[in-house]
């Protein structure tokens, strides 16, 4: 549209009309609409490139899950490491290196790498699919410049020598046809066999996704004799998904029996354990009445052979000893009677623990802390621990007297003990008193605060229970991924071309083949095709004989 603008001499001065729009939404070069910014973005996000480091990303990110103590595996285990590195700790707490796969940077990456492989992989799935059903690619004008060629004359007419090529490629070979020529291709599912890889990968994450949302994994430590039923409340540590609902845990139970370990007794690695295995019965149904339990059922429980009942499984994963203590107040009342679990320090099982008997009168509290020596020993003065099997148990504990803070109503770990309002005891010559006992052993404790018993020892368990949903999705996802590796692998995408033409009397055949992954010896192929062509050619001819 033209328009005239009057200058101030009087001139007038035409040019065209733009929308002030356009004049205002001028850019820079280079310079990207928001809409060419979300592009970029997404094609940076779903490119092969991107999943790749997304899924190195995932791979480091899951190092510290394998070598830090996982709060949802082993809570125990967490504690007593925070407990030996107390700077660390907090640095860790906020990078959320004690719960890895529930942390919010580790999901941020699975989320990315799922939507980056779908992105990614949808889109070649139909650029293969339009591939696979298209014809092979005519033949190049002059075969002889590929790197792979051969040649020869023939007295046939070219259709008959097109003829018999295309019925001996099509055996093995896509065949297509045109003027004068054949062209084959085979190993299209190499490419099959890239993505089936890449799909296995996105099946494998869907599959762990559904079982960490809704699954769930527990721990609980058994000391030989008790039993557990699977419910909330019988879980020392529990780590649900973020669908898990209670309902959906199954009502077995079971009671550990025994605990066998197997010690080498001599040789170079004497002391050390060479077997595990925990007898124990379970049903696979304890609710309501008993009566209407399911049938009683034996098992072995062993490491890396767990018990699977239904959908869930329990994994033997640790054990140890608990000195079965009695301790009574000045009076003979009986504070405190049962086995006491000691948790491991050392390869050895020399195990630390804490006894707490609280007094029938407020301020009376009996407190007891120590080591457990499993094979106790003198060495040089010093008491020591020989080996894991309890071949000479012994407890070494200190004792306190006071308040333990039980009805504080704050919560405390039985592995721990409050000691702020507690005193400890003393010999009357104000040397430290320790409690050292051997089984069938009692000692007094001094100004007459009552005494200890130690028994005997018994072994605990500790167990995982964890359920994870649908964990045939990731077998599926594993197996596929195997299959396509090795279709991407071993399979080897040709083509091969066949052209004749008379020339000077005769029938010039020429070949040609190409190996689309690289690196394959084609004089081979070549070869065959067409020793093939003049077998079949002999043959046609001593058939017409």
């Amino acid at each position: 549209m033209s328009t005239s603008e009057v200058r101030a001499d009087g001139s007038e001065e035409t040019g065209t009309w733009q929308p002030s729009g356009d004049r205002d939404h001028h850019r820079r070069p280079g310079e990207l609409t928001p809409w060419e910014l979300v592009r970029w973005a997404w094609r940076q996000l779903t490119s092969m490139r991107t999943a790749l480091v997304l899924l190195l990303l995932l791979a480091l990110g899951a190092i510290p899950g394998s070598v830090i103590p996982q709060r949802g595996v082993d809570a125990l285990k967490t504690q007593n490491w925070q407990a030996a590195h107390p700077h660390l700790t907090p640095i860790y707490d906020r990078l959320g290196l004690f719960g890895v796969y529930h942390s919010p940077w580790f999901a941020a990456i699975y989320l990315l790498l799922m939507v980056s492989l779908v992105g990614c992989i949808v889109p070649r799935l139909f650029v293969y699919w339009r591939g696979y059903r298209a014809d092979p690619p005519a033949a190049p004008r002059n075969l002889t410049r590929l790197p792979d060629h051969a040649a020869y004359t023939t007295d046939e007419e070219p259709e008959t020598v097109l003829r018999r090529a295309a019925g001996s490629l099509s055996r093995r070979h896509r065949v297509s046809t045109g003027d004068g020529w054949v062209a084959a291709e085979r190993g299209q599912l190499r490419e099959a066999g890239n993505l089936l890889f890449h799909l296995s990968v996105l099946v494998v994450l869907v599959g762990f996704g559904i079982g960490s949302l809704f699954g769930y994994k527990g721990g609980v430590i058994l000391v030989v004799g008790n039993g557990f039923s699977n419910s909330l409340t019988q879980y020392d540590d529990f780590d649900p998904g973020g669908l898990f609902r209670a309902s959906q845990m199954e009502p077995f139970c079971f009671t550990v029996h025994d605990f066998k370990v197997q010690w080498l007794d001599s040789g170079p690695r004497q002391g050390m354990a060479r077997g595990f295995q925990a007898p124990l019965t379970y049903r696979e149904s304890c609710q309501g009445d008993p009566s209407t339990w399911s049938k009683q059922k034996a098992y072995d429980l062993k490491v890396n052979h767990p018990l699977t009942i239904g959908g869930t499984q329990i994994f033997l994963i640790g054990h140890g000893y608990a000195p079965v203590i009695t301790v009574r107040d000045a009076e003979g009342h009986e504070l405190y009677d049962g086995p006491t679990v000691f948790l491991p320090e050392s390869s050895n099982f020399e195990s630390f623990g804490v006894v707490k008997a609280p007094g029938l009168t407020p301020g009376q509290d009996i407190g007891l802390e120590g080591l457990f020596y499993p094979t106790y020993a003198l060495i040089n003065g010093d008491p020591v621990n020989v080996m894991g099997d309890d071949k000479n148990p012994t407890l070494s504990m200190l004792a306190y007297v006071g308040d333990l803070g039980l009805d504080s109503g704050v919560p405390q770990s039985v592995y721990e003990m409050d000691k702020a309002g507690m005193t400890q005891l003393k010999k009357p010559d104000g040397k430290m008193f320790r409690v050292d006992l051997q089984p069938g052993q009692t000692i007094q404790l001094p100004d007459g605060a009552g005494s200890v018993t130690f028994h005997g020892v018994k072994h605990w368990t500790r167990l995982q229970i964890s359920r994870t949903p649908d964990v045939w999705l990731t077998l599926l996802g594993v197996i596929l991924a195997l299959v396509g590796l090795l279709g991407s692998l071993f399979i080897r995408p040709r083509r091969v071309w066949v052209r004749a033409r008379r020339q000077e009397g005769t029938t010039l055949v020429e070949l040609a083949a190409l190996d689309r992954s690289g690196g394959g010896d084609l004089t081979v192929v070549l070869s065959s095709v067409v020793d093939s062509l003049q077998s079949d050619r002999r043959t046609t001819e001593e058939t017409s004989r």
